[in-house]
């Protein structure tokens, strides 16, 4: 059974940096994609990073280039988010997805191409 865990949200004030962490069993994060979504109140959810099976391959919503970097540990079979330069448009619940794939180079932004998700972790940001 595969179970995906996000950490690290929480208060901070805009101009600050937060670290989301996604721990995943059940599955091998170096053979899978995966990514980080949020959403805020009253909003569709987005996607904000992604990452391919063999790491080479990132991608960052528009909104979040320069600020947020994405990056995955295979031995602790975790993917993490750093986020910087946090703005109060960044206030979301922030939700980490993977999919186990055998193409190595594939990243994607859309939600449609992963099959497990986390709980979220809420990430606010006062001005």
């Amino acid at each position: 059974q595969v179970r995906v865990v996000e950490s690290g949200g929480g208060l901070v004030q805009a101009g600050g940096s937060l670290r989301l962490s996604c721990t995943v069993s059940g599955l091998p994060t170096d053979r899978s994609r995966m990514a980080w979504f949020r959403q805020a109140t009253g909003q569709e959810r987005e996607g904000v990073s992604c990452i391919s099976q063999s790491g080479a391959n990132t991608n960052y919503a528009d909104s979040v280039k320069g600020r947020f970097t994405i990056s995955r540990d295979s031995a602790k079979n975790a993917l993490y988010l750093q986020m910087n330069s946090l703005k109060p448009e960044d206030t979301a619940m922030y939700y980490c997805a993977a999919a186990p794939t055998y193409n190595s180079g594939f990243a994607s932004l859309s939600a449609s191409q992963y099959f497990y998700w986390g709980h979220g972790t809420q990430v606010t940001v006062s001005s």
